[in-house]
């Protein structure tokens, strides 16, 4: 991993970037698709084939529900076709937990069959999926050339971990997109925030998480919240990081893909909270899943049942394990109740109470997602609630080691400081020089953390 992370930065990313600028523009998407092909067969090398075979079937699917103009047959096919790229990613996904559940609740001695997944089956198939969707509502044209196809599902800079480009977000840029110095400036530096916020923030935190987690979860309350707080920092930093990279790689060859994540931890609600966390994500279920379904047009019961449908297959899509499950649920039931009663309660609060509200909500929540033991989750539950064991000497350790990080963090995932700095540049070249400064000792920084720490990992390359 750290190899390939330098590797990455330091050779591949250049090279394509200065082959980008020479090649002709009609060749460009043809240099994206190899580099991305290659970029994946560099981590997965057999299951770029499973990559290969995704492009061309809906390629080809996509042809023939432009073709059909029968109602029942275009309806059959893509029926098929969405059979066939979910069948795929749930072999891959959850073969193991369902085996695993057969032979808990049987007591049949079944064998234990886990293929390994394909990093960022989740991300791509769903791009792939809403092209489908919609080549089938006719809300874009089918797309003729199967290279510029491939390019929107395989593109390097945001197939690991999104965000979820729809194809209709990006189907103009892949024929007619110009890049210039501001726009490649602009991405190299969003590129740059990106991998701060993973290595320099994330990481660190996520080690503090481990060790906290590495106790078994029957702990002081200040250990267990101050452990709680770092995963709440670590998923936010990891993934936002991650999305800031992709877009700011997205921009260096022209495109612009759309933000995942708006400021989530400021939230006043847990409505609020999913309107902000993992946009792309929301915004897939909602046209896709949600309105399909009826969305809130059929009655309170109805809207419920969707609502239903739509947590328990979001917190299964993060992954198969029961804790994704209850996540899943878990905001399921908050949100229904928001919806119900609860919101109108919370909205009579000052701001103040509100958002402390939302925040303890989601910090539990993050718990529940970080916890694959459940008997581990219930311990850190109770520890949470002041009913763990254990002194605090270890407690006011980590605090006192990681208080300053823990600080930092929270006070960088709030809009005023990035407000706060923009306002600095604009007064003036001094102001302006600090900035690049700044951003040039990130990047330094970053890369010898990379180098030096073993402890690289990305949460959501799982998905």
């Amino acid at each position: 991993m750290v190899f390939s992370s330098i590797v990455f930065i330091f050779m591949f990313l250049p090279a394509v970037m200065i082959l980008y600028r020479l090649v002709p523009e009609k060749m460009r998407n043809g240099l994206l698709l190899a580099a991305s092909l290659i970029f994946y067969a560099w981590g997965e090398p057999v299951y770029v084939l499973l990559m290969i075979f995704s492009i061309v079937f809906n390629y080809f699917m996509g042809l023939k529900l432009e073709h059909l103009k029968e109602k029942n047959k275009k309806k059959a096919a893509l029926a098929a076709c969405i059979a066939v790229n979910i069948g795929i990613l749930c072999f891959f996904k959850y073969t193991g937990f369902i085996m695993e559940n057969i032979s808990r609740v049987s007591g049949l001695s079944l064998p234990a069959i886990q293929p390994a997944l394909p990093v960022g089956i989740s991300f791509y198939t769903f791009q792939t999926l809403s092209y489908i969707i919609d080549v089938y509502r006719e809300n874009v044209k089918v797309q003729r050339n199967i290279i510029d196809f491939g390019t929107y599902i395989s593109l390097f800079p945001q197939l690991i971990a999104g965000p979820i480009v729809r194809y209709k977000d990006i189907e103009i840029q892949l024929q007619h997109r110009k890049t210039d110095t501001d726009m490649t400036a602009e991405g190299i530096e969003r590129f740059i925030v990106g991998l701060g916020k993973k290595v320099l923030i994330a990481n660190q935190c996520g080690l503090l998480w481990d060790e906290i987690y590495s106790y078994g979860g029957d702990i002081p309350a200040l250990m267990a919240w101050t452990g709680a707080l770092a995963f709440t920092l670590q998923i936010y930093y990891d993934f936002s990081g991650y999305s800031d990279m992709a877009i700011g790689l997205g921009k260096i060859f022209g495109f612009t893909f759309p933000e995942n994540f708006r400021y989530p931890y400021e939230s006043k609600s847990i409505t609020e909270f999913w309107r902000r966390w993992h946009i792309t994500l929301g915004t897939w279920f909602r046209e896709y899943l949600y309105i399909p379904l009826g969305g809130n047009k059929k009655g309170l019961k109805k809207q419920l049942l969707n609502l239903f449908t739509v947590w328990l297959l979001t917190g299964l899509w993060h992954g198969a394990g029961w804790n994704f499950i209850i996540w899943g649920l878990y905001y399921f039931v908050i949100i229904a109740a928001e919806k119900l009663f609860l919101g109108v309660l919370t909205e009579k609060l000052p701001g103040g109470l509100r958002h402390l509200y939302a925040l303890l909500l989601i910090v539990v929540g993050w718990v529940i997602f970080a916890c694959d033991d459940m008997t581990i989750l219930g311990a850190y539950l109770k520890s949470m609630a002041g009913l763990g064991s254990g002194t605090s000497t270890m407690s006011l350790y980590y605090l006192k080691s990681y208080g300053v990080l823990i600080g930092a963090g929270a006070l960088g995932s709030l809009h005023f400081v990035k407000a706060f700095a923009s306002k600095l540049t604009e007064r003036g070249k001094a102001f302006q020089l600090a900035g690049y400064f700044i951003i040039f000792a990130v990047f330094g920084l970053a890369t010898s953390f990379i180098i030096g720490d073993s402890y690289n990992p990305f949460l959501y390359f799982r998905f």
